[in-house]
């Protein structure tokens, strides 16, 4: 077994850190010695949580398609903590539905908080880690970022789009010292997948557990973390089997559903208020100007995850 490093006074910046996986996971960096800055849209929760936690915590109100702000929380992370040495990419967007009824500027949207503000915190992470050779970048993709689920297909698109960066960075970085880990969760108990029937044979997890399993690989390095484990089990048996093999366990443990059949009145309150509190919800600008715009794609509003990545 891999020996175990410690955390005690790394200093780790989590996007999306104020509720959900972001806030677990900055709990249990806490209790590891470390010393955690919860970046989130919603500053109050970031703020509220940074106190729960006690010094040194801290907590910056980011929304991370403004790319000059993600730069500047670093830049203040270094500040006032030190060097940064983990940086977890979880905050997220999931708006559900008909493919064909989505809006170009939901898509528009969601390339630019699910992918591109994921590029922009990674290299501006790897500019500080790689000239001091250590580090380590932790990207939450999803079980979506491996299968393509309908009723989510931008989604499924932007998550498989975080999986092929992380792997091509991974390859990168090889030998300098940086490290990274691709995060793929399942269900999660949190408001993202509100709404959303259980699939069988695969539990839905705690967003306790998604940050235990990304604690034990900045301790024990490694690149791929599925939540639970098991769907890492059924990606490597879906890999080798014929799509119309895949295609008939999809049906039978009804996985091509899931997401279709997501409860969408459960799910207005949520969106409604998550993508009511997003501060780029209604514009659409070039980088580092705030880019982060669009309006829904249908009846419901962008489902604008404050809180996880997945």
């Amino acid at each position: 077994m891999a020996h175990s490093r410690t955390l005690f006074g790394k200093v780790a910046l989590i996007t999306g850190g104020g509720r959900g996986i972001g806030a677990a996971l900055a709990g249990a960096l806490a209790a590891q010695g470390a010393r955690v800055v919860v970046a989130d849209v919603d500053e109050a929760s970031a703020h509220a949580l940074a106190a729960e936690l006690g010094r040194p915590a801290i907590g910056i109100g980011l929304d991370v398609t403004d790319f000059g702000a993600f730069s500047a929380a670093i830049e203040e992370t270094e500040r006032r903590l030190g060097p940064l040495d983990i940086l977890v990419n979880n905050a997220g967007i999931m708006p559900l539905g008909s493919f064909e009824l989505e809006s170009d500027d939901t898509v528009v949207r969601q390339l630019q908080l699910n992918v591109h503000a994921v590029i922009h915190g990674s290299k501006e992470a790897v500019r500080r880690m790689k000239p001091r050779r250590r580090g380590h970048i932790v990207n939450v993709s999803s079980s979506a970022g491996r299968i393509g689920f309908p009723g989510g297909a931008t989604y499924s698109a932007c998550k498989f789009a975080v999986a092929g960066l992380s792997e091509a960075l991974r390859a990168e970085l090889r030998g300098t010292g940086v490290e990274v880990t691709l995060v793929m969760p399942g269900l999660v108990h949190t408001e993202l997948a509100v709404g959303v029937p259980d699939a069988r044979a695969v539990r839905r997890v705690t967003p306790e557990e998604v940050a235990d399993a990304i604690v034990d690989a900045l301790k024990r390095p490694r690149f791929e973390v599925y939540v639970p484990a098991k769907i890492g089990a059924l990606v490597t048996l879906g890999a080798v089997l014929p799509w119309r093999v895949r295609d008939l366990i999809s049906r039978v443990l009804k996985a091509d559903r899931v997401l279709m059949r997501a409860d969408a009145g459960a799910r207005v309150a949520y969106e409604a208020r998550a993508a009511a509190s997003a501060p780029g919800a209604r514009r659409i600008q070039p980088p580092r100007a705030g880019l982060d715009g669009g309006t829904p794609s249908s009846s419901l509003p962008a489902a604008v995850d404050l809180r996880s990545g997945d």
